[in-house]
């Protein structure tokens, strides 16, 4: 097994790395004007995500090479328009690895996230109460949903991101039935526990936070509904009151061309859906100016949900985290 002495946040340029390990979080292949095949990678540890460009990559390597797999990585680091890059010289795969090494975690604490999904699911009535626990404090699907990720990329895509996303959802959600005091807050507010429920099967955490097989032929939304009518049953809950929440589920990503097999119909559904794009969108803000590091005032890479560079918040260390 290979150690890893250099996390990505000690980098500096002229630094010399002799196969240390990362994880492959995205590769491209290109080719320069002369013909010279070369990858442009970003590599990641539990520290952030780094670019790096490999020229004349030998047809061996180029073989195997792909987003997800641990690697051991020698070349140099250096400093490419205002930022650091490393020069790869060899890859070699390799396995054995802890991936937590490698993955990256909430920067929240996960006693602290614990508490107040507690907190959250205490302050529903029943049966809505009910059912959230049966479904985030019992059994093996509380157990995926602490550690999971909300996504693979863009927007909180780290041990723990699923949960975190949903902590912060919520929050937005009591404040918004405060405002719009026509919401059935104990719908919203579970509908904003569960909404993605099914994401504890859609990833793994073996290459990376890759899309899981269920992911590829179930989906986070059908999986959820699965897992809410099971629970459902189990508890008797009330029909009425399941059709509500079912579809808020479904309808969460707002329209049939970003997943959702019916729109939202519902004010809590609105509601539910805009929270979790501002959320989402927030998150994928901060996300990429935490793991961009170069520059000053602005990111150096172009955002991959914006489209851009981004401007850093003024107070971008305080809004990282809460506790």
């Amino acid at each position: 097994m290979t150690e890893k002495t250099r996390y990505i946040t000690d980098l500096m340029a002229g630094m010399e790395l002799q196969g240390e390990p990362f994880l492959l979080h995205d590769v491209v292949r290109r080719q320069s004007k002369d013909g010279r095949p070369f990858l442009l990678a970003v590599l990641r540890d539990r520290t952030g995500q780094v670019n790096g460009v490999f020229w004349d990559v030998p047809l061996t390597i180029d073989a195997w090479v792909r987003p997800g797999l641990a690697v051991r990585v020698t070349g140099r680091v250096n400093t490419y328009k205002e930022a650091i890059q490393v020069s790869i010289t060899d890859l070699e795969r390799t396995d054995g690895l802890d991936l937590a090494v490698f993955l990256p975690n909430s920067r929240r604490s996960r006693e602290t996230m614990l508490t107040e999904l507690r907190d959250h699911i205490a302050s529903l009535a029943d049966p809505w109460r009910s059912l959230a626990t049966r479904l985030l404090l019992e059994g093996p699907e509380a157990e995926r949903f602490i550690v999971a990720p909300a996504a693979s990329g863009m927007h909180h895509a780290y041990i723990g991101g699923l949960l975190e996303h949903t902590l912060s959802m919520a929050a937005v959600a009591d404040l918004l039935t405060l405002h719009y005091t026509q919401a059935n807050r104990d719908l919203l507010l579970c509908g904003v526990l569960l909404h993605d429920l099914g994401k504890v099967y859609e990833y793994t955490l073996e290459e990376g936070f890759t899309r899981s097989d269920d992911g590829h032929l179930v989906g986070h939304i059908v999986r959820g509904v699965v897992l809410v009518e099971r629970a459902a049953a189990e508890l008797d809950f009330p029909a009425a009151d399941l059709q509500q929440l079912l579809h808020l589920i479904v309808s969460h990503h707002g329209t049939t061309e970003w997943g959702s097999p019916v729109v939202p119909k519902t004010l809590e559904a609105v509601l539910l859906h805009q929270i979790d794009l501002l959320d989402s969108r927030v998150g994928g803000f901060m996300d990429h100016i935490n793991n961009d590091n170069g520059g000053e005032s602005w990111t150096t890479r172009r955002s991959e949900m914006f489209g851009t560079q981004l401007q850093r918040p003024q107070h971008a260390d305080d809004s990282v985290s809460r506790d």
